[in-house]
């Protein structure tokens, strides 16, 4: 018996819906360059066709709010698109129209939201306190895109799901290189302190017995930039965590020197122009599911067999700027 799960972050997946949640499948450009909504679209159906999952968690998912709504949005897409997983689960809504949601196959998979909260790991749509400049004061920390916690009964048992969206480390707004370095700075231990509460919630599910599975786009990965010097290491490092309790992604280990390295993620370099690669999504298990995992990141170029596929890879190419990781798991979950 085999599950399979993945991740993906469809870039600005909002704009191709309409105030009614309607697809709006048109001649319309998109943030994808020269890529028209409806290119777009359709380009997004074919690669979750191509994916094929019980449950896909969908990274920059449609708005939901008073006057839109994600489930009813990503239904209609399902349907559109003659999708399996053609119902949708949503935990905390955010105010960046870019939401974190489950697609899911009922057959397959279902799904309840079950947000954790405790006195060391607040419920993620709450406020964290913790000191980010070394002034002895805590600052209120909140996520702009709180983690989506489900629990899921599934073909092969119980598991356990975070799904994650990390702050950007970017300098959005900076006006000079001191204050791109002010902003990097601060966006970087913003980041950390998230994934410190997330590593705590990691913990606490860990300690109840659960087959945990953490997955979604961190902004972030072990050798990603320069800042990790001056940190000690990565957020994604401080959420896999280490010894009996650490979680596993085979694609998250340090950069090596001279290494070919994986990659999740192609964005354009506007000032060397030329195309860069970033390792910038996961899907981690805890040490229950190792053994019974097999990953996958369904890259256009890296992955030979979507190389060789032309209409696949050119989907991905046009579909987002991040690409999806796929998780095979066996055989039946032992814990709940």
């Amino acid at each position: 018996m085999t599950l399979r799960l993945a991740t993906w972050n469809v870039e600005w997946f909002n704009r191709l819906f309409g105030d009614d949640d309607s697809l709006d499948h048109d001649a319309q450009t998109t943030s994808r360059y020269e890529i028209t909504k409806a290119r777009q679209l359709d380009a997004i159906a074919a690669v979750m066709r191509a994916i094929d999952a019980d449950a896909l968690l969908v990274i920059e998912a449609p708005d939901d709010g008073p006057r839109r709504s994600t489930r009813i949005a990503l239904e209609r897409f399902a349907d559109w698109a003659g999708l399996r997983t053609s119902r949708v689960m949503l935990g905390f809504p955010n105010e960046t129209r870019q939401e974190i949601a489950l697609m899911y196959d009922p057959d397959r998979v279902t799904p309840r939201h079950a947000p954790g909260d405790g006195a060391e790991a607040p419920r993620f749509d709450r406020v964290f306190g913790m000191d980010l400049d070394t002034d002895l004061r805590a600052e209120k920390l909140v996520w702009s895109k709180p983690p989506l916690e489900l629990d899921l009964e599934t073909a092969i048992g119980p598991l356990h799901l975070i799904g994650v969206h990390a702050k950007s480390k970017a300098a959005h707004g900076a006006t000079t290189p001191e204050d791109a370095l002010r902003i990097n700075i601060l966006n970087r231990r913003k980041q950390l302190a998230q994934c410190i509460w997330l590593r705590r919630r990691v913990d606490a599910r860990l300690a109840e017995g659960r087959d945990l599975i953490v997955a979604g786009d961190f902004n972030d990965g072990p050798g990603l930039d320069t800042f990790e010097a001056l940190f000690g290491r990565s957020g994604v490092e401080i959420v896999l965590g280490d010894g009996p309790t650490a979680l596993f992604d085979p694609n998250a280990r340090p950069a090596r020197i001279g290494a070919a390295l994986p990659a999740t993620a192609r964005f354009w370099d506007n000032i060397g122009k030329r195309y860069l690669n970033a390792l910038l999504d996961f899907a981690m298990v805890g040490s229950s599911l190792r053994d019974r995992a097999a990953w996958r990141i369904l890259h256009p170029f890296d992955d030979p067999k979507v190389a060789a596929d032309a209409t696949l890879r050119d989907a991905l190419l046009d579909a987002s700027d991040h690409f999806p990781v796929i998780l095979d798991l066996t055989g039946p979950a032992t814990h709940l």
